[in-house]
């Protein structure tokens, strides 16, 4: 399907040959009563010029530039041309029409309008009777005829520069929209690689995240379990006393049932059964309770602050914390009393777990094996989790302190 701007450049292309050769024979057959003898001759030797002129645009004009010298050459001679033919002839006035329709084409802008007041003044000519007028009332008309085709135009140049500037920036902007697009695209298929990427990095996490909930569940719960009904049974292989053997062989089997029940609720994701029925500071009192009949070191524990009831995650939190902190006074510090404090402070809540056993260096760690070592670490990575800290106050033989501070949030 041929376009606007096809069918503008096939006229600009075949146009002056069609006027020229429209205007020949009009001239020819008015050329008894508007052209003297030895005009005709001249007319005659100018239109073969005039042909000669558009053959050679037509070779040149497909490899020149817009306003190159050969477009304004032709332009000028083109005009001149017609210019004279209209002297000779009015009706030579149907091919210097051209100058209206590719002046903004051929010329500068500043040099477009100067061409366009040039060919009304050919166009005027030829609408007032020919040139030059012959009357004082031809004067008239041709004034007030230049004046109306120069005015027409130039207004209609003027609006023919704005719509070309309109479409240009038009052009522009679908352009710069393309590229827009283009780098959005190019954006959206980075922020699909990146999100994929994110994808596998959060599964991974996720991963790692479970199995180290696991391992501290495993560590908090069956270690220290299987750590405790050991112990109970070195008391019943060591003892001649039926009594005493069947009492620690009572609360190694219980300790063995609530283990079983407490790496169960670790699989599922649960909250420890001791915050099943009771809130922490209970659930607490009885955790310390327990441990000192097991370890035989007197502890107890002082409740401060205005109790409130806190969000599961926080209490089991702070529960597993002194559970562990318990369980490493037992198994390390020879301590002769210990006591647990948990503080309710405003938007804070801390646990604070002492005894005055060996202690040790907190600067000189001990060394991971496959039994210990991980105590600390797993305290620290739990209160982490709920954007809380763990601190640890410790010298040799002077006791051991384990503080933990996470934020107060309400059940709810």
């Amino acid at each position: 399907m041929t376009t606007a701007e096809q069918r503008w450049e096939q006229f600009l292309r075949h146009g002056p040959y069609a006027l020229l050769g429209l205007s020949a024979p009009i001239a020819a057959a008015t050329a008894p009563s508007l052209t003297p003898g030895t005009e005709r001759y001249v007319a005659l030797v100018l239109l073969p010029v005039a042909l000669v002129l558009e053959l050679w645009w037509s070779r040149t004009r497909p490899g020149t530039p817009e306003f190159a010298a050969p477009a304004w050459i032709y332009y000028a001679a083109r005009t001149v041309l017609a210019f004279a033919l209209t002297w000779l002839n009015p009706f030579f006035a149907v091919y210097a029409v051209l100058g209206y329709f590719d002046a903004g084409i051929l010329l500068p802008r500043r040099w477009a309008y100067a061409g366009l007041v040039a060919t009304a003044v050919t166009m005027a000519g030829s609408q007032s009777g020919g040139l030059p007028p012959a009357t004082a009332m031809n004067w008239v008309a041709f004034g007030a005829l230049f004046a109306l085709n120069a005015c027409l135009s130039l207004v209609f140049a003027r609006i023919a520069v704005e719509e070309a500037e309109s479409a240009r920036q038009k052009a522009a902007t679908i352009a710069e929209l393309e590229r827009t697009n283009a780098r959005l695209e190019q954006a959206l298929e980075e922020n699909a690689g990146l999100h994929d990427q994110l994808v596998v990095q959060a599964r991974e996490a996720g991963v790692a995240d479970e199995r180290r909930r696991l391992a501290a569940e495993i560590h908090d719960t069956i270690a220290q379990g299987l750590t405790g009904i050991v112990a109970q049974l070195q008391v019943v292989t060591g003892t001649d006393d039926a009594d005493v053997a069947r009492t620690h062989a009572e609360r190694a089997a219980a300790l063995a049932r609530h283990s079983l029940g407490e790496a169960r609720r670790s699989v599922q994701n649960l909250s420890p059964s001791a915050l099943a029925h009771d809130e922490l500071p209970e659930a607490l009192e009885k955790t310390v309770a327990q441990w000192s009949e097991r370890s035989g070191v007197p502890a107890r524990l002082t409740v401060t602050g205005a109790v409130e009831t806190l969000h599961v995650e926080v209490a089991a939190t702070l529960l597993r914390i002194a559970q562990e902190a318990l369980a490493n006074t037992a198994r390390h510090a020879r301590a002769d009393r210990a006591g647990v404090t948990l503080s309710y402070m405003g938007d804070e809540v801390t646990l604070d777990v002492r005894d005055d056993g060996r202690g040790f260096d907190p600067r000189v760690l001990p060394a991971r094996t496959g039994t210990s070592g991980f105590g600390l670490d797993g305290m620290r990575a739990r209160a982490a989790r709920i954007a809380g800290t763990v601190s640890v106050e410790s010298e040799p033989g002077g006791g051991t302190a384990v503080s933990a501070r996470v934020p107060l949030v309400r059940h709810g």
